[in-house]
């Protein structure tokens, strides 16, 4: 059988679902999640192997309208991670309206070359009709190639878009390793493990704004690995909503990171958490540098 490879492109406005249809596409956790929108903020990629066919999966951050340099920075990502892409996925929150978040997406993407598909996500929840309505009025937009209806959460229409997705990937040599999962390195996706906890944890008492900055990441003798990250806050209430009363919420956020990391990494982890007070943390250019972001203007 020849094998194929190419590219597929998340694209959508926050909270869509696209990191967790990423995760359901190739079976198992590879981008964080959260109800928190933005909570994916640089391109990563998963990789879903299906017989001979390898599909390079990319997990976009939501775009929307950029008001800081993070948020340029997102958006930037989001559309240069389309690039190039063998097919555009653009994904939908079945159970939202039609806002200027989405309809401006699908504005800019009628003109790419790229094969485009619509998929409108969270079905199990929404309401038909309105759906449909929806559908209507983004293909009077857009002339999509497809449309698919899926729920990433209960994996409804799962397998009827995986089998599109397959169909639609060129001929050509794998890119990665068959038991690779994404390309993320292990210390993105330490920092991002505890930032996904601190999101959950916390639900609505903290904003989105916090970063995981990585001060150490080494394997100790015995095969076991010993993080040091700080959680960047911007406000000294901040500080007193993560640490909890008596250290107790830190101390939770570090119990279940550890827990989903050494079952994701395959070994013992040592994680130390501190928060830090850091008002401009996102005019840290190092720290778009970890996350793999450009720096922009």
């Amino acid at each position: 059988m020849t094998k194929k490879c190419g590219v597929v492109a998340l694209i959508g406005a926050p909270n869509a679902g696209k990191s967790t249809l990423i995760n359901a596409l190739i079976g198992q956790k590879v981008a964080i999640t959260s109800s928190k929108p933005q909570t994916t903020r640089t391109r990563l990629l998963g990789i879903a192997v299906e017989d001979e066919t390898q599909i390079l999966l990319v997990d976009t951050p939501g775009i929307f309208e950029p008001r800081r340099r993070l948020d340029r920075a997102m958006v930037s990502a989001a559309w240069e991670g389309a690039e190039d892409a063998d097919l555009i996925v653009f994904l939908v929150d079945a159970r939202g309206g039609l806002g200027p978040k989405v309809t401006s997406i699908a504005e800019r993407i009628k003109h790419r070359e790229e094969k485009t598909i619509l998929v409108m996500n969270k079905v199990d929840i929404a309401a038909k009709d309105k759906m449909l309505n929806h559908v209507s009025k983004l293909h009077d937009i857009c002339d999509f190639d497809e449309t698919y209806f899926v729920s990433a959460k209960t994996g409804d229409g799962l397998e009827e878009l995986k089998s599109y997705l397959i169909n639609g990937m060129p001929e050509g040599p794998w890119h990665f390793p068959e038991d690779q999962v994404s390309d993320a390195s292990e210390r993105l996706l330490a920092a991002e493990i505890t930032r996904e906890q601190v999101f959950r944890q916390l639900h609505a008492e903290l904003p989105y704004s916090i970063a995981i900055a990585m001060e150490q990441y080494k394997q100790r003798p015995d095969g076991s690995l010993e993080i040091h990250q700080q959680i960047l806050v911007e406000k000294a209430s901040q500080k007193a909503i993560v640490l909890g009363k008596g250290g107790h919420q830190i101390k939770e956020i570090g119990a279940k990171a550890r827990e989903e990391l050494g079952n994701i990494l395959g070994c013992q982890v040592h994680l130390y958490l501190h928060v830090k007070v850091s008002e401009n943390w996102d005019e840290d250019r190092s720290l778009y540098e970890d996350l793999g972001l450009d720096w922009v203007k």
